[in-house]
C-alpha cells in the first residue's frame, strides 16, 4: 500500500463525513449506503453488525436515541490516513474518533477510539461503502 492521491484521500474524507453525519442526524438510510451489501462494522459496545439489515438495526438504534430521548450524537473524526494499493482498487483507512453525545443540556464523551477500514472503490468518485468498525472501524469501499 502507497499513500493515497488528495483525490482518494478526499474520497474517503467524504465518506467518512457521510457516515458520521447521517449517524448523528439519525438518518439509517444515509448510513446503510455508506456500505457494502458484505460490509460491517463493529463497535466494542455493541458487537458486530454485517450486511445491510444489521448495520440497519445498528442506525436505528442511535435514531431511536435521538427521538425517544432528546440525545444529540457528534462522531468527530480526525486525522485521518489512508492507504491505497497499487492497482488503486483498494485502500486501508485510520482516523481518530471522539463520540460525543448532549442530552438536557450537558454534553459528555462517550467512547475515544479509531476507525480502522478497510475500503474498496466502487462505482467511481463520490460513491462508497465501508464495512468493519472497530471503535470504530470500517471496511467497504470509497
Amino acid at each position: 500500500m502507497a499513500a493515497a492521491s488528495i483525490e482518494d484521500w478526499f474520497q474517503v474524507n467524504t465518506l467518512f463525513t457521510r457516515y458520521a453525519t447521517a449517524l448523528d442526524a439519525g438518518e439509517v438510510e444515509s448510513v446503510v449506503r455508506c456500505f457494502t451489501e458484505d460490509g460491517s462494522l463493529e463497535s466494542p459496545a455493541l458487537g458486530r453488525f454485517t450486511g445491510p439489515e444489521a448495520i440497519r438495526d445498528f442506525a436505528q438504534r442511535t435514531a431511536d436515541l435521538k427521538r425517544d430521548h432528546g440525545a444529540q450524537f457528534r462522531h468527530v473524526v480526525s486525522n485521518l490516513r489512508v492507504e491505497v494499493d497499487a492497482g488503486g482498487e483498494r485502500a486501508h483507512a485510520k482516523c481518530y474518533l471522539l463520540d460525543f453525545i448532549t442530552r438536557d443540556g450537558e454534553t459528555e464523551l462517550l467512547s475515544p477510539g479509531e476507525y480502522d477500514c478497510a475500503l474498496r472503490r466502487i462505482d467511481g468518485p463520490g460513491h462508497g461503502a465501508a464495512a468493519g468498525e472497530k471503535q470504530g472501524g470500517r471496511d467497504g469501499e470509497f
